[in-house]
């Protein structure tokens, strides 16, 4: 690993969007002196931005200049007018949001939070749908939780000393609160049981930075050198990390590589397409996303290629700097195999996806959560037509993110257009219960399944085995699929 210097907070303004293009649109509302002036930018950036604006009949330029503006704006709360202005609300986009508060925002932004340390998956206790469990999918390390002993594989079933179920499961992810771990967790035909309590832990939430390069280890098996990387966030600030990694399995002789996806929410393009090239190199110059922006921003339909370089990054006196680049450490290789779960959305799908346009990957886990659009930061700042974290208005501290493209793989083959990316091999989520230990015990049964398909050879847990319930729609949620910008997928220095 690198040495690096990493404070607390930076500049998303230079983060995701650092351009010379401006672009007033002054002749939409500008006019309206009446409506609100939070709820004048919301309308305007969303009617600049917002990738589905043409199919959102009140955002249309001549609703702006219509007698029904002002009231319409008027009449509502800054965070009910943008969520009433969204497109299909919350189904086709259950993505775009915004936030009152644009300094906290900043620190969402730099993958620093507020944050207990435990990643957890939320699943249906049984087929009532309101009793749940929590499997602890990672502890960060020193973080509270791993303070207080928790680890990989153990399940939540109490809350602040009440079952835990779809009314109070929210506690999880608050400053404070304590957890109960099961003594014993089986799965019947009725669905998980637990009994007795392990331990209780007591936690409150600090901030944190995590690591997104979680683990690597490699196996050797049937004359197969294997690497297995868990890769837990596409966070540019760790590039020289993942580069790192690569460089090892390089000199490991890796012939085969275990990506494990599970538990990564997304992050930065640049970082996707980094890993795409340290995957392959086999590609160099080759579309590996396509973008698609709204019909008044047709300028950025571009694509991102591969590359044999990759940006480093620190963060400097509160602002994400570039420290220079590396050659990227490729494997070259010609097939992957991808672990995936609910939770494994936008730049992990993307990664898939663009890897699919040019060699094999061969997805183990569940169908992935289906996010294949992305956003940019808006803020109040009309005379950068809206991207500005300098040149925004201070008298509020508003600010949105909503969706502004669509994205594709280098051959631009359709996503999917109702759920997300179907597992070559499936592995049944109630199959973990019981059986998750510390990363790269082969009794995980995706690994486990990973490494068979590998070899030839049964490793470990019996992959093939299926537990005895299974549940429809079965997923609650994750720590980031349940959180404002835990799935985002976002531009680095974006420029015209």
């Amino acid at each position: 690993m690198l040495n690096k210097i990493k404070t607390l907070f930076f500049l998303l303004g230079t983060l995701f969007f650092i351009f010379s293009c401006n672009r007033n649109d002054d002749n939409v509302g500008d006019n309206q002196a009446g409506a609100k002036q939070v709820n004048n930018f919301v309308w305007k950036g969303l009617n600049s931005w917002y990738y589905w604006q043409k199919d959102v009949s009140n955002l249309s330029d001549n609703f702006g200049k219509s007698s029904q503006y002002v009231n319409f704006v008027n009449a509502k709360e800054p965070d009910d007018l943008f969520y009433g202005l969204l497109y299909d609300y919350p189904n086709t986009d259950r993505f775009s949001w915004i936030v009152d508060d644009v300094d906290a925002l900043q620190q969402q932004f730099s993958g620093i939070t507020k944050d207990s340390g435990i990643n957890l998956s939320l699943f249906y206790k049984d087929a009532g749908r309101v009793n749940v469990v929590g499997i602890i999918n990672y502890i960060v390390p020193n973080s509270p939780a791993a303070t207080a002993g928790l680890e990989r594989g153990e399940v939540i079933y109490q809350v602040n000393g009440a079952n835990l179920t779809v009314n109070n499961y929210d506690q999880l992810f608050s400053d404070s609160f304590t957890v109960s771990i099961a003594q014993t967790v089986t799965v019947d035909t009725s669905g998980i049981i637990t009994t007795g309590e392990k331990k209780k832990a007591s936690i409150t939430s600090v901030v944190l930075q995590e690591n997104p390069v979680a683990y690597y280890q490699k196996y050797e098996i049937n004359g197969k050198k294997i690497g297995y990387l868990v890769y837990n966030g596409f966070q540019s600030v760790y590039n020289d990390e993942l580069n790192a990694a690569f460089a090892q399995m390089k000199a490991d002789g890796v012939t085969d590589l275990v990506l494990d996806l599970r538990y990564n929410g997304g992050g930065s393009v640049e970082t996707a397409v980094a890993l795409g090239q340290m995957v392959t190199g086999n590609f160099t110059g080759s579309p590996y996303v396509i973008y698609d922006f709204n019909d008044k921003h047709n300028e950025y339909d571009d694509s991102e290629v591969l590359k044999n370089n990759v940006n480093t990054y620190n963060f400097v006196n509160g602002q994400t700097q570039n420290s220079g680049s590396q050659s990227v450490n490729s494997l070259g290789l010609t097939k992957v195999y991808v672990l995936t779960s609910r939770g494994t959305a936008s730049a992990s799908e993307l990664t898939i996806k663009g890897l699919r346009a040019y060699i094999n990957v061969v997805t183990v886990g569940a169908e992935t959560y289906g996010k294949f659009v992305g956003s940019i930061t808006l803020y109040d700042a009309p005379s950068s037509d809206y991207t500005s974290y300098s040149g925004r208005n201070t008298s509020h501290k508003w600010a949105m993110q909503p969706i502004v493209f669509s994205y594709y793989n280098g051959k631009k083959e359709a996503n999917p257009t109702k759920g997300g990316i179907t597992p070559d091999y499936a592995i049944d989520s109630y199959s973990y219960f019981g059986t998750l230990k510390q990363f790269g015990n082969t009794s995980d049964p995706a690994l486990a399944k990973a490494l068979e398909l590998i070899t030839g050879t049964k490793v470990g847990r019996l992959s093939s085995a299926k537990s005895k319930f299974s549940l429809t729609n079965d997923f609650l949620g994750t720590n980031k699929t349940l959180k404002k910008f835990g799935t985002e997928l976002y531009i680095e220095n974006f420029k015209k």
